[in-house]
């Protein structure tokens, strides 16, 4: 089943499972923290996630093209780790809510580090043939992590007695246990790739990809614009009637479905292509945040989440993968520096029209919109993919 994963696949995805388990142990009772110790509005939750992310995403294109221009990949995955590992207990020090912008923005800042040079090691390790199933493999672990952490968050915040700030320092261990994996055991080739004039190309070059390549880009980002953060799922899930002490659980849910479509998605795309696939992940989406807009009771909020995790487990490898199918060996850390670049940097507006209108109007809303700017995305993927 898991034959074809080269050694390296393997430790990244180790390494993915241990950061998730620490972040997702945070991030389910962090909009809650925020919000109702910190008194930080709703407006201003989505001006953290928002700066947080989008800002980060400068980080996803300049070190993968870094990554491509030097032929290191080791280094800013290393780096990007590390970071995001010293984010998790400074968190235990905020007290208001520059500071966990300021944080966030170094936990994020860490992942658009190591994330587009992480995504073109997995690539150019895999086999051809076995993209989908090594980008499969590599989210089946990512996500099992993000089962954990909020398992753990549930299991430790009662012997706590609800003390997040001890659960910040707790989520450090994992943490710091993923960087030594990337820098005791990971191994790179001297070269990634042999392309020996690639440090003469200026960024204009690195950044010239074929028109299906564009197109896919323009379709992902629009979609983004309809994704906002997850924070806000979980405001709605409290509205609905969730408690606080389960909000875990519903992370728990939602990556117990993105566990068991990774990977069968990803060997499944290798064999019948990647755009119809995605298309379905992208019509998944839709279906579940027009559900988020009329559910009213906890049990269905849990269903949402599931519903959700499929999305997730459909389409986060299989865009990963599809955006390597398009583009040539020495750019692949540009591609997926553009690509985790236009999700990043769209966070920002998404997540703030998402608060706007969720403040202005009524909660249903902004999910009503978003359902309908996905499907518009759904529609310009089919077009320009699946010929």
């Amino acid at each position: 089943m898991f034959s074809h994963i080269p050694r390296n696949i393997v430790l990244l995805g180790i390494a993915s499972l241990l950061t998730d388990i620490s972040s997702d142990m945070i991030l389910p009772i962090l909009p809650i923290y925020l919000t109702q110790q910190l008194k930080i509005s709703p407006i201003f939750l989505g001006l953290i996630e928002g700066i947080a992310n989008s800002a980060v995403s400068f980080f996803t294109l300049s070190s993968g093209w870094l990554s491509d221009r030097f032929q290191k990949r080791k280094i800013w995955i290393s780096v990007g780790y590390s970071l995001s590992a010293l984010g998790k207990p400074t968190l235990a020090l905020v007290t208001v809510g520059w500071q966990a912008l300021f944080i966030r923005f170094m936990d994020r800042m860490g992942k658009g580090i190591r994330t587009s040079p992480r995504d073109a090691l997995i690539s150019e390790t895999a086999e051809a043939k076995f993209v989908g199933k090594a980008f499969g493999f590599h989210r089946t672990l990512d996500s099992a992590g993000a089962i954990l952490g909020p398992l753990l968050a549930f299991l430790i915040l009662p012997l706590l007695n609800q003390d997040y700030q001890k659960l910040f320092l707790i989520a450090f261990i994992p943490a710091f246990l993923s960087c030594c994996i990337i820098i005791f055991w990971l191994k790179e080739k001297k070269s990634v790739h042999t392309h020996p004039d690639l440090k003469t190309l200026k960024l204009k070059e690195f950044l010239a990809f074929d028109e299906k390549f564009k197109y896919l880009i323009l379709a992902i980002g629009i979609f983004s614009l309809s994704n906002a953060s997850d924070t806000f799922l979980f405001l709605k899930a409290h509205s609905a009637g969730v408690k606080i002490l389960y909000l875990p659980l519903l992370w728990v849910v939602m990556n117990i479905s993105y566990t068991l479509f990774s990977f069968p998605a990803g060997t499944l795309s290798d064999r019948l292509g990647r755009p119809k696939l995605i298309l379905f992940g992208f019509i998944i989406y839709s279906l579940s945040y027009l559900g988020f807009a009329f559910a009213t009771a906890a049990y269905q909020i849990f269903l949402l989440f599931f519903l959700y995790g499929i999305y997730y487990g459909i389409s986060d490898g299989l865009l990963r993968a599809l955006v390597s199918d398009l583009v040539p060996a020495q750019k692949k850390g540009t591609a997926f520096g553009i690509y985790h670049f236009v999700i990043g940097v769209t966070v920002l507006p998404a997540s703030l029209i998402f608060g706007f209108l969720w403040q202005s109007f009524s909660p249903p809303i902004p999910f009503l919109f978003s359902s309908v700017i996905s499907l518009a995305s759904a529609l310009i993927l089919y077009l320009t993919q699946t010929n």
